[in-house]
């Protein structure tokens, strides 16, 4: 499975972006798919998740209410929609696949997508 995520830019606090990954050489509907992000000096963190089905989710408790995790099984994209950006979200933005399970693991991974929110 090839992930392309796309979509990042520079925006201002409280902006929003969507972000995009398209997934490609694997049965999309089949696989969990999640959005991590890696900011400079720190680990990399698990952002927001939804299952193969997009009957179930998880976000991370700083940008619950904020991120909104979305997937479109037809196109074989999932989406990251970030609504009242803060400069902690600033961070490179990766897309990853795994299996179809009641716990997230991941398999796939694709390159990042950077998005920076000035003050």
């Amino acid at each position: 499975v090839q992930l392309q995520a796309s979509g990042g830019g520079l925006v201002q606090v409280g902006g929003s972006l969507r972000l995009s990954c398209a997934a490609s050489g694997g049965t999309f509907s089949s696989y969990n798919m999640g959005w991590f992000r890696q900011a400079p000096g720190k680990e990399r963190e698990f952002v927001a998740g939804i299952y193969w089905s997009g009957s179930s989710f998880y976000y991370k408790d700083s940008v619950r209410g904020r991120f909104t995790i979305s997937r479109d099984n037809a196109k074989n994209t999932v989406y990251l929609q970030m609504n009242s950006l803060k400069p902690e979200d600033t961070a490179l933005y990766y897309c990853a696949a795994g299996p179809a399970r009641i716990t997230y693991t991941w398999d796939y991974w694709g390159r990042g997508t950077q998005v920076t929110v000035s003050s």
